[in-house]
């Protein structure tokens, strides 16, 4: 992985940052000499990162859709690290879904997980990037909404409405220096799609679409997110990364 000097000492906050490709990203940043909080669900996994990446990472369990609680959050990663330069929007959750079953609450629950959280983080790190006069903020989408993938319509409402909110907070902020992208990862062999969606005949339609024959993994996506997030990117805002090995 190609290495940034100015990620050096930088304050980062990853959502969802304790498994799959959220830990890899905290991982790439650590591997960066930057100090990340890690706000997570996952006790024992945020517990083993943080103490396996010591002293560079607060672990803070976090239920990302409790707003209040994400505001504490990012208040407690700021008392240790200082003001918050960098933000990955990183936690959200693909629970398959039929369209005739979902309710109400169930909807509004998955629109929390998958979107609302990203405004409510950026809108409590942004006035650190102001008075900064720089910052990064990186959304995870998803290519599901881009392929017309189905069976969960809330995620991929959600998941759209991801681009649509990091175009807004792009162009309102960037005369401050707070740069805003979203990248789109395709399907990432993640512990998590192993055990859940993966099997020999969804290899196969993956293969089948996507241009570069091998099995994408949470490292693709962390160089790309890291890469968005240092310097070397500082002409690039506004901007909607594709990172699926060519599906699309």
């Amino acid at each position: 992985m190609a290495i940034y000097p100015d990620l050096e000492g930088a304050t980062v906050i990853v959502t969802g940052g304790a498994g799959g490709i959220g830990e890899a990203i905290t991982r790439a940043f650590v591997a960066q000499g930057a100090r990340v909080g890690v706000l997570d669900l996952d006790n024992p996994r945020g517990e083993s990162l943080a103490k396996a990446l010591s002293p560079s990472v607060e672990f803070v369990r976090c239920d990302v859709t409790d707003i209040p609680a994400l505001r504490a959050a990012i208040e407690q990663v700021r008392a240790r690290f200082g003001p918050i330069g960098i933000l990955i929007n990183n936690a959200a959750h693909d629970e398959r879904h039929a369209t005739l079953e979902v309710t109400e609450e169930y909807w509004d629950g998955r629109v929390a997980v998958n979107l609302k959280h990203q405004f409510f983080a950026s809108q409590a790190v942004l006035p650190d990037m102001i008075g900064s006069k720089k910052g990064s903020i990186v959304n995870l989408g998803s290519c599901s909404w881009i392929i017309g993938q189905g069976g969960m319509p809330a995620y991929t409402a959600s998941k759209s409405a991801v681009l649509g909110l990091t175009r807004s907070l792009a162009r309102d902020f960037g005369e401050h220096g707070v740069r805003v992208n979203a990248v789109a990862p395709g399907w990432i062999m993640t512990e998590r799609q192993l055990e859940l969606w993966v099997t020999p005949e969804t290899e196969k339609e993956i293969y089948a679409n996507q241009c570069i024959k091998r099995p994408l993994v949470p490292d693709d996506i962390a160089r790309v997110v890291v890469f968005l997030s240092s310097d070397d990117a500082s002409a690039i805002t506004n901007q909607h990364y594709v990172v699926d090995g060519g599906w699309n």
